[in-house]
């Protein structure tokens, strides 16, 4: 809908502003609560957000000592203090269908990936007769169709590409997505900050791809095309409604921005392997923007699942801004070396930094009643824990957010021995009000969350 006018009716929850080019959603706003309560739903939109962590964790850095509200802070989940409560950390789980099988290649972290939303044993192969199962986030994604513009959004920071051989004896497509549409269908993770932009905002009815070109080429902003309407907008809105969408527009503005300066940035420098043009120059803005991207797709309610592969498995980065300039999974196999794991834990305490940043910028961002954070649950975590031995037992796992309610933090939580991860991913599927019997090797929910 392009906004015109605001009538005492109030505005629809799907309008949007709709320009040259941009297509504009509107964040949840007071003025929408007269069309909520005659006809849509007026509790909060129930979100899913999995961002997975590839090669391990530190063993010995991750777990916290003491068990529920009596635990205390590991070193690696340190900054995530200020999300005390609304922290869960997860201990006992474990990912069985990423163990390998008598006979099989020995490449670990090309079985671990797969399993870790479906729960099933991947084929092992190179060529691409690949073969996993659906995935959690796309059984959720489903039951958004025709609820959101988009079921599901899959976004990563290193390279999306399927093809070719990326562990002994495994597709590229068991490391570099963790996301299944079925069997025989990996979906690709965009790392392409710009391309994200550009589908979330960009006006997809248009037939004139020259207009995208020429407004990113004479860096005039989407926002441009839809200056008026907002005006016109904002004259006829109440004072915290005006704020709102003052403050998400620019957020929306901010982040082109940053894509703008890091495309400018590629241009100056000489190309990067495996990074295409927008990407930033390094990985905190690299994930803060990703993130911030995150935010906005939920705060517009353009999509109500995100997955996020953070660190593929096998990823090589080397993190020399935090003091490690070794490879990430070289140094992920340590042989139990004291010195490798404290700078293995150097490098997962360094992306628990950014899950912090995520974390916030959901807390300050308002949705309904409550913020962003308040209405999200996060899945964080891996499909390994000590990935020198390719240990699939025992997971590094979090969960943060309310969950519309449904989930009460400050706490840590042991699991017995053997259970199944997929009985968490049944158990966030049901507080979606996503009815699954039973996913992988899942034996139940999770009862105690």
């Amino acid at each position: 809908m392009i906004v015109n006018n605001v009538t005492s009716k109030g505005l629809p929850r799907r309008t949007v502003l709709r320009g040259l080019g941009a297509t504009i959603a509107l964040p949840l706003l007071d003025a929408m609560a007269p069309t909520l309560a005659h006809g849509a739903s007026s509790h909060p939109a129930r979100r899913l957000s999995l961002i997975y962590i590839g090669n391990g964790a530190a063993y010995g850095y991750w777990t916290p000592s003491g068990e529920g509200r009596a635990f205390e802070m590991s070193p690696v989940l340190q900054p995530l203090e200020p999300f005390r409560d609304h922290l869960i950390v997860l201990s006992g789980l474990d990912n069985k269908p990423g163990l390998a099988l008598v006979g099989e290649p020995t490449g670990g972290h090309g079985r671990v990936a797969p399993a870790f939303l479906s729960g099933v044993h991947a084929k092992p192969t190179e060529s691409a007769d690949f073969k996993a199962a659906i995935t959690m986030d796309q059984i959720a994604g489903a039951e958004m169709r025709g609820v959101t513009e988009l079921s599901s959004l899959e976004l990563c920071l290193e390279s999306p590409d399927l093809a070719g051989s990326c562990d002994v004896g495994f597709s590229c497509a068991y490391t570099n997505t963790i996301c299944w549409r079925g069997p025989t269908t990996p979906l690709p993770m965009e790392n392409n900050p710009r391309a994200v932009f550009e589908r979330l905002f960009g006006d997809t009815g248009t037939t004139n791809p020259i207009v995208r070109l020429e407004r990113i080429q004479e860096r005039r902003s989407i926002l441009d095309s839809v200056r008026q309407r907002v005006a016109r907008l904002l004259q006829n809105l109440g004072a915290r409604d005006r704020s709102k969408v003052a403050e998400y527009l620019e957020a929306i503005r901010d982040v082109e921005r940053r894509i703008e300066t890091a495309e400018a940035h590629s241009a100056r420098e000489l190309p990067i392997v495996d990074q295409p043009a927008g990407v930033p120059p390094t990985f905190a803005e690299h994930a803060k923007l990703m993130f911030d991207l995150q935010v906005l797709a939920y705060q517009c309610d353009l999509t109500r699942v995100i997955t996020f592969m953070m660190i593929r498995e096998i990823s090589n980065r080397s993190y020399p801004e935090v003091g490690v300039s070794d490879a990430h999974h070289a140094l992920s196999h340590h042989g139990g070396v004291p010195e490798k794991i404290a700078r293995l834990a150097k490098i997962n305490a360094y992306h628990t930094q950014m899950l912090a940043y995520y974390l916030e910028k959901l807390r300050s961002t308002p949705d309904g009643d409550g913020t962003l954070l308040d209405h999200v649950m996060v899945l964080y975590g891996g499909g390994m824990y000590n990935s020198d031995q390719h240990d699939t037992h025992n997971l590094p796992l979090l969960l943060a957010g309310g969950g519309t309610g449904q989930l009460k933090g400050g706490r840590h939580i042991r699991f017995k021995q053997g259970t199944p991860l997929a009985n968490l991913h049944l158990t966030l599927l049901g507080k979606l009000g996503v009815a699954t019997e039973r996913l992988g090797d899942s034996t139940g929910e999770l009862t105690e969350i």
